[in-house]
């Protein structure tokens, strides 16, 4: 009977010092809705970000083309995103 105790008194001690913390990159903005996410259409960023600045015709198998935007360029495989990044 001590040991559960101890035990319960061990995780109830260990989990008030558990915290975590936010890991900031330098040019990797947070997924904040400010940029495409994976799995996007390109009909639903078209009607959520507007028309890209420019679009790169699909290259390779599978067929990857590319969006630019003022302030990031999207990468589909397909029709779907696979990939956002911030322009630097």
């Amino acid at each position: 009977m001590k040991i559960f105790r101890l035990i319960a008194l061990t995780f109830l001690f260990a989990g008030g010092l558990a915290s975590a913390d936010t890991v900031r990159v330098p040019g990797v903005a947070a997924d904040d809705g400010t940029r495409p996410t994976r799995g996007m259409t390109q009909t639903r960023v078209e009607s959520k970000f507007g028309a890209p600045n420019s679009r790169r015709a699909a290259v390779g198998d599978p067929p990857i083309s590319r969006w630019e935007y003022d302030g990031f360029i999207v990468y589909f495989e397909y029709d779907k995103v696979i990939h956002s990044v911030v322009k630097r």
